[in-house]
């Protein structure tokens, strides 16, 4: 993680003038900074004595450790209070804060749900609505602590809607609680699953689910290293304790990353395992025969494999093997290792991300780090391109099979996050709800441009300004950039970098090696023995600048 602790701190760094500059400089130099007492440890690797002084600050739970971080914060935030202009900047972040956001709405059994913030509430609140009566409040998780550090991380209803299971996060911790409730009285139904991390929540019926855990360990649960994850099934009404074990435990073969997904139809268990945050095998389970066998669809983690949907034994699969830019392919499930794979929706120069709702699949495609759609009827029809609002990034198009309707949102690095009602038999989009952002987008403006990295590399970056900025190279400058994990930098918009347009800042963001832009080869473009390609795109970035 330290390469991109490195490339945050780099590009807040970019972030001055030469006024701001100046005065930093003095602000530095009357600053004390804390004695960081250097260690003797030394590790030795292929013949080669590698010293590593700061070894003990690995030590989260050591009190030396603890009066180190206090130090730190001491002198960081007595110079954070000093800059004089802080509280004016305070102010209008707050002022463009605080307006409503909800969420696309979202059908369970006899209720539409949504998401909803009043404007400057920690958390977004759960609400649902019953036909044409009033909202009301479902979950709301301010309420979850006195402290309001405990979060909602997740929530999923069983196949009818009648039954609800949320995890929580205390305290900002990757270990969770798993609630299970009734939907309509909301009333819980038994003791809380404890201990389990990086997990999702598939119910199959209502009679159960599958989540996946690690052992939890002795001592800190921060450092502590988890990496024997494994899948359990919870029946409801039964302890805990006596989760039936479904995949992984055993030493022969340990996986990092473990997950389990049912089909809508509850006929098949999906199972992914993989090492990284990247490249997974595939297995399934027949759930409608007790005593069927695991069967093996991929047994190497060599590409990105997922389970689209299903139509009967016919399975649609999102894959990059042999297709770095990901296709979609169909198998049926009696067989479904990839020599009888047959392409669906090939690969083409774009990367390929799909969803499925309202009976049809729907193709996303990034073109140079921005969206286009495609839609899909399940025998292979190109129905349409859909027609989007505007040049930026797009989420939703996602729903059940029988739903006449679905949702999407569309953003840009200045266009405050929109929700479109889709209309998927017409094609049509119209307005659901608008930003109430106090940010008038018709003032700025976004152009992508290509810059050479150090190696001939052709990288992306957008620069976003408000019009009539001359850009000279003298305009306080945010550069940000990611490089890792396969993650995309996509057009989005953010209150802070709003409020660092109005100032007159420029906000730029190049998309690194490392990411998933131009999918897998540029991915690993920037991993491993490639990983300087992720420093040398961001600073020929800032050379561009």
């Amino acid at each position: 993680m330290k390469y991109l602790l490195g490339a945050v701190a780099v590009s807040l760094l970019t972030a001055c003038s030469q006024n701001v500059e100046t005065e930093q400089e003095a602000n530095t130099q009357s600053m004390s900074y804390p004695e960081t007492r250097k260690g003797d440890v030394v590790d030795t690797y292929f013949g080669t004595e590698v010293a590593d002084p700061y070894r003990w600050l690995e030590d989260d739970r050591s009190e030396e450790t603890e009066n180190w971080v206090k130090a730190q914060n001491e002198v960081t935030f007595a110079h954070l209070e000093s800059i004089p202009y802080r509280e004016t900047i305070e102010k209008r972040l707050t002022e463009l804060w605080n307006y409503e956001k909800i969420s696309a709405p979202f059908k369970e059994g006899d209720y539409t749900y949504f998401y909803k913030n009043d404007g400057l509430q920690n958390q977004y609140v759960v609400y649902r609505q019953k036909g044409d009566e009033e909202p009301e409040v479902f979950l709301d998780p301010n309420t979850f602590s006195e402290d309001g550090t405990t979060s909602l991380a997740q929530l999923t209803f069983s196949d009818d809607g009648s039954l609800a299971a949320y995890s929580i996060s205390e305290g900002g911790s990757d270990w969770r609680k798993i609630i299970v409730i009734d939907a309509e009285t909301k009333e819980q139904l038994e003791d809380p699953l404890v201990d389990i991390k990086f997990s999702g929540i598939s119910w199959v019926g209502n009679e159960g689910f599958y989540y996946s855990s690690y052992d939890k360990p002795e001592g800190s649960e921060l450092s502590a290293k988890t990496d024997q994850h494994k899948l359990y099934y919870h029946e409801l009404g039964t302890d805990q304790s006596d989760d039936k074990l479904v995949f992984g435990g055993t030493d022969a073969e340990k996986h990092r990353y473990v997950g389990g997904s049912v089909t809508d139809d509850d006929r098949y268990l999906l199972i992914s395992a993989a090492n990284s945050t990247s490249g997974n095998k595939l297995f399934l389970k027949d759930l409608t025969d007790e005593d069927s066998e695991l069967v093996t669809v991929l047994d190497h983690t060599d590409s990105d494999t997922r389970v689209l949907d299903n139509d009967g034994s016919k399975l649609y699969l999102v894959t990059n093997l042999d297709a770095p830019n990901q296709r979609v392919v169909t198998v049926d499930a009696s067989n479904p290792t990839p020599e009888n794979w047959e392409n669906f929706i090939p690969e083409t120069e774009n990367v390929l991300s799909v969803s499925t709702g309202a009976g049809y699949i729907f193709a996303e495609y990034m073109v140079d780090a921005v969206a286009q759609v495609k839609q899909y009827a399940y025998n292979g029809d190109m129905v349409r391109e859909v027609q989007l609002p505007g040049v930026g990034s797009i989420g939703g198009f996602s729903g059940k099979k029988e739903a006449d309707e679905l949702y999407y949102t569309f953003t840009n690095y200045s266009t405050p996050s929109t929700i479109y009602k889709f209309d998927p038999d017409q094609g049509g989009s119209e307005v659901y709800a608008e930003s109430g952002a106090d940010f008038d987008s018709a003032n700025y403006e976004s152009k992508q441009v290509f810059y050479t990295s150090k190696d001939g590399t052709e990288v992306p970056m957008i620069i976003t300004y408000k019009k009539g900025t001359e850009l000279d190279g003298s305009n306080p400058t945010i550069l940000y950039g990611y490089g890792g994990f396969n993650i995309s930098l996509t057009p989005s918009f953010s209150i802070a970098n709003a409020a660092w347009l109005e100032m007159g800042g420029v906000y730029a963001v190049a998309n690194l090696r490392g990411g998933g832009e131009y999918g897998k080869d540029w991915h690993k473009a920037g991993t491993k023995l490639q990983k300087q390609n992720v420093f040398d795109d961001f600073i020929a970035a800032a050379e561009y600048l």
